[in-house]
């Protein structure tokens, strides 16, 4: 099952569920799509890789499957997976 978290863990933005705002990494880490574009330049801080965009989980399912309550906030300043990955294709990292 796919982990929803709440919120960007570099600026805090809120992220509700059906936000077109939400990108992930393939372990779930979730930013905003302003910080993607404009701090992280696609590359996950956590992983290395790269991020899409979070899909939407479907409204009536969200009481048996609701959104996670852990907040993850590690605001960016310096990565090493950053420095080293921005120039690369997510794909060939």
């Amino acid at each position: 099952m796919l982990e929803l978290r709440q919120s960007c863990e570099n600026c805090g933005k809120l992220l509700p569920n059906d936000s077109n705002d939400a990108m992930i990494c393939s372990f779930e880490c979730t930013f905003c799509t302003q910080c993607v574009e404009n701090i992280l330049e696609n590359v996950c801080p956590n992983c290395g890789g790269g991020l899409e965009k979070r899909p939407t989980r479907p409204q009536a399912l969200l009481d048996k499957y609701p959104m996670s309550i852990d907040k993850v906030f590690k605001p960016i300043e310096f990565n090493a997976y950053l420095e080293k990955n921005r120039n690369i294709a997510p794909r060939q990292r």
